[in-house]
């Protein structure tokens, strides 16, 4: 019964979605678990990086009586590489398994029921599993497998 249990506890990646920006500097990536939950975030390149901060200058070179500045916000999960290949990106996502690190660094789009069991609110709901898979599905325009 234990060993269930910690079976059911270890994400194991199943299955890698991968879609490209049209610029080719990013990607976003969704990860299916083989328990089923599913995961998402962003594959960037430093090129990637150079572009927003180049945006952002454009920007505050705009705005009246504020200094230009060259800088890079990130807010939502984004996973440096050298390269955006299939094979850079799974080996990155098996590194950060490894690492105990991946829960943290990917936001979980399917429903965690242990999780919500626990919540005493309901603000805040992530996607459910069906809308995970239209985006697979229907959305996705994925990459070499």
């Amino acid at each position: 019964m234990l060993e269930n249990k910690i079976v059911d506890m270890m994400i194991v990646p199943d299955r890698t979605y991968c879609e490209m920006h049209e610029e080719g500097d990013a990607c976003d990536v969704i990860v299916r678990m083989e328990n089923g939950a599913m995961y998402t975030a962003l594959f960037a390149t430093i090129s990637y990086v150079h572009r927003q901060m180049d945006l952002t200058l454009m920007v505050t070179e705009s705005i009246p009586e504020t200094p230009p500045v060259r800088y890079a916000v990130v807010d939502t999960p984004h996973i440096i590489v050298d390269e955006l290949e299939r094979s850079i990106i799974e080996d990155t996502i098996d590194n950060l398994v490894a690492q105990d690190v991946f829960e943290s660094l990917f936001t979980r789009v399917t429903r965690d029921d242990a999780a919500d069991n626990q919540r005493t609110s309901s603000d805040g709901e992530r996607a459910t599993q069906e809308i995970a898979a239209a985006v697979i599905e229907e959305v996705l325009v994925v990459i070499g497998d």
